[in-house]
């Protein structure tokens, strides 16, 4: 039997700085361990946005285990998950794909 996890990660998943035990972080999420201080950059659930910012609680309900999240970054707060954000999108720009974040991350999947 396979157990369905909560989320899935990016190939070359962004981490925050200040994250610590990087492999106990990732088991708790895929697990829907609680974690107090753990900030998920997400894609969007909706079709306007690109990418979302959640706390990693959000993971843990019912809806996740059976549609995971696909996870691009882990951060130990809110303002480390918007510098992600900021440092995907300057490495797109860098790429030729201003805006077009989700292009830029499957492209390097």
């Amino acid at each position: 039997m396979v157990k369905k996890r909560f989320c899935e990660f990016y190939k070359n998943l962004y981490w925050g700085s200040s994250v610590n035990n990087k492999a106990l972080v990732k088991w708790k999420l895929s697990h829907g361990a609680g974690q107090i201080s753990v900030f998920c950059v997400t894609r969007a659930l909706n079709s306007k946005d690109q990418l979302d910012i959640i706390h990693c609680a959000f993971l843990k309900q019912p809806f996740f285990k059976e549609h995971p999240s696909f996870v691009y970054g882990i951060a130990t707060s809110r303002d480390e998950a918007v510098d992600i954000v900021l440092r995907i999108s300057q490495e797109a720009s860098m790429a030729g794909l201003d805006g077009r974040l989700l292009d830029y991350l499957d492209s390097r999947e």
